[in-house]
């Protein structure tokens, strides 16, 4: 079916979603699988460029218009196979990747982009449906053991990879159930977590082992694992969320972003929080500080939980509808789409930072905002600098701080073994080889490269197995990207 102008006859056409006002009265996903027929005319749409900066510019290096052409021909399962040898977990991204590759698209220069990741969720769903993703034992039994601390998908990716070589592996999880961020931190409505349990059955039936409950540093003994082992990888993420000093942060009713995304996450689980702990939004005028994912996901738990309200603040000024691409590209432009959660009912301000919060008997109730100017510097990058008199007043009884992470907790874990950290306070260790500071530790993922996106969370877990394969037997099979 190959058709080289079907970038012509097709317009980009993205997954259908259900309407704002119905699915914000549940938590389940609201985007759908394309179709078959979709997907195959959303696949067409591909150029099979000479140099792809889509295959570049994804972390994992997907094969992306090998299995683009591949859909065109409806030959789903060899396109599952092109997917699986790059990415562990499509399923994972194709729900919440932000996409860096479609920005590469040579179609955004002109049009619109492939829509490659609804289009790479098609092809892996397919694979689930029709059985084709199935565990993989390892045909050797290595008897080598490797301990993975932190079980997101830099941990769980580096754990597959090993596992199939033929280590024995065990993942330490600190919370009561496996996952991490995957678990607790991402909504229901954009990963349900039925997708995670089917993978992790997967990784069990494979040979991987999975301890929930142990917080290294904690309850499981460090020196222990290490004695018992013969190498150990920190994938544990990094948590230490950017707080704000401002008059009134010690008031009731402020909360960082993920305590707040947890706490929900463990209710749609069916768990149970305790009354004067709940952290609940509906009825209230709700601000969430911060414009990334974690953000958009404050935003979107919030209006789901029946928010008065929701305004998001962010410090920069809102980017224009349209940029000149050629100027960015192969990276994203800045321009400024409605996103799903500002249909849902978000009201946004730009531009403004946070000069203090107001209380009343120990609540908050409102929150004082500043005015910015954004000054070019000399060496080409930007100065903020307040405006006097342009002060705005919100009215507010939940605060949800999204300002990002600055880099993994220090104490206990890392602090026990004595890691060197390099200059953002990240677990120092190379992208060569992944070692740390202490011999046969490694690290991988945000505790190494700080806050990122779950595919580079996957390919540094890829790439770790390989340098702790490397390590231990003296060379390694496992691919480098």
């Amino acid at each position: 079916m190959e058709d080289l102008l079907g970038f012509l006859h097709y317009p980009r056409k993205e997954a259908v979603k259900e309407y704002p006002k119905q699915r914000i009265r549940h938590w389940r996903e609201y985007e759908q699988v394309m179709s078959d027929g979709q997907a195959l005319r959303q696949a067409i749409r591909c150029m099979d460029c000479a140099t792809p900066s889509c295959h570049c510019y994804c972390p994992v290096y997907n094969l992306i218009p090998e299995w683009n052409a591949l859909v065109t021909d409806a030959d789903w399962r060899l396109a599952f196979e092109q997917l699986d040898s790059t990415n562990n977990f499509p399923e994972f991204t194709g729900r919440i990747c932000a996409a860096p590759c479609e920005a590469a698209c040579t179609l955004s220069l002109d049009s619109a982009a492939v829509t490659i990741r609804s289009i790479e969720l098609a092809v892996i769903e397919r694979a689930w449906e029709e059985n084709w993703v199935r565990p993989r034992r390892s045909t050797r039994r290595l008897f080598k053991q490797v301990a993975i601390i932190g079980s997101g998908p830099a941990g769980l990716a580096c754990a597959q990879q090993l596992v199939r070589t033929g280590y024995q592996v065990t993942v330490y999880e600190k919370a009561d159930r496996i996952g991490g961020l995957l678990r607790y931190g991402i909504p229901d409505f954009r990963l349900e977590k039925r997708v995670l349990d089917r993978r992790l059955a997967q990784l069990e039936a494979e040979g991987v082992v999975f301890r929930s409950g142990a917080h290294a540093g904690v309850n499981l003994d460090i020196d222990a694992l290490r004695r018992a082992g013969h190498a150990l990888v920190l994938a544990c993420g990094s948590e230490l969320p950017r707080d704000i000093g401002v008059p009134g942060r010690e008031l009731r009713g402020i909360h960082f972003a993920l305590d707040y995304l947890i706490q929900q996450n463990r209710r749609v689980a069916g768990g149970r929080v305790h009354s004067e702990d709940a952290i609940d939004a509906c009825g209230k005028d709700v601000v969430v500080i911060g414009g990334g994912e974690t953000g958009s996901d404050c935003v979107g738990t919030a209006i789901r939980q029946g928010a008065r309200q929701v305004v998001q603040v962010q410090y920069h000024e809102r980017p224009p509808p349209r940029a000149d691409v050629l100027q960015y590209w192969p990276e994203p432009a800045p321009e400024w789409r409605e996103g799903d959660h500002d249909r849902e009912g978000c009201r946004h301000i730009w531009g403004f930072d946070t000069l203090a919060f107001e209380g009343h008997h120990g609540d908050v109730v409102g929150l004082v905002l500043q005015r910015l100017q954004w000054m070019p510097r000399s060496d080409g990058s930007w100065q903020k600098q307040a405006l006097t008199g342009q002060d705005l007043h919100l009215p507010v009884q939940l605060v949800l701080l999204a300002m990002g992470y600055a880099h993994p907790v220090h104490d206990g874990l890392i602090g026990q073994l004595g890691l060197g950290l390099d200059e953002r306070g990240n677990v120092a260790a190379s992208d060569d080889d992944y070692r740390t500071s202490v011999p046969g530790v490694f690290a991988c993922g945000d505790v190494r490269r700080g806050q990122s996106l779950v595919v580079w969370a996957i390919r540094e877990g890829r790439q770790c197995a390989r340098a702790v394969d490397t390590w231990l037997s003296g060379g390694s099979d496992l691919p480098r990207e």
